[in-house]
Parts: structure tokens; C-alpha cells; sequence
């Protein structure tokens, strides 16, 4: 495998995962008739309030460990930003901070 290839293969599964973690929280997507993709968005497809990004961030954190603070890169958003906030946006914040994590140790 090339290096362009092990990253791909390390970002879906950071997806992957993310999305799985997403589901636990919504429910059962299929219900709702979306498929969770990198460009579901938090507010507009999955109706979300701020209040589950929060409840999300909590999962995250307990799943990944606390170098994926999610409420801290949020909060570096404008309000905007959150809104149209994509679960790719999301799966690219965990796996940098994952592997700023990485890199500390």
C-alpha cells in the first residue's frame, strides 16, 4: 500500500467510526430516510440543535479520548460555520486531532 492510500484507508475509518458514534445519537437513520454521508449536514438534514452537538461531543470525547474536544473547535466557529456544520467537517476535526495526539506522545 502507498502512503496516499493508508491515509485514505485511515480516513474512512475515522468516518466510519464517527458516523457510527452519530447514529447511537440520532437513532436509526433509515427511519429518518438519510444516509449519512460526509456532506449529511448536523442542522439542515439531521435536525440537530446545538444542545446534541453538545450531547456529541461528549460521545467523541469518551470514544477518542480528550485530545478530540469538540466543543473547543466548535467554539472556534462562527455561527454559520455550526449551522452548516457537515459530518465530514467533523470526521477531518477528529482525525487531525487524533494525530496531534499522536504526535505528543
Amino acid at each position: 500500500m502507498n502512503e496516499q492510500t493508508v491515509e485514505q484507508t485511515i480516513e474512512t475509518a475515522t468516518f466510519s467510526r464517527v458516523a457510527d458514534l452519530l447514529t447511537e445519537l440520532v437513532g436509526d437513520v433509515e427511519l429518518l430516510g438519510i444516509e449519512i454521508t460526509r456532506e449529511t449536514t448536523f442542522h439542515e438534514d439531521l435536525q440537530l440543535e446545538s444542545i446534541d452537538l453538545v450531547t456529541f461531543a461528549g460521545i467523541l470525547m469518551e470514544h477518542f479520548g480528550p485530545g478530540v474536544n469538540l466543543a473547543e473547535f466548535l467554539a472556534e466557529k462562527e455561527l454559520d460555520e455550526v449551522i452548516g456544520l457537515r459530518v465530514g467537517d467533523i470526521a477531518d476535526y477528529v482525525e487531525a486531532a487524533e494525530n496531534t495526539t499522536a504526535g505528543e506522545r
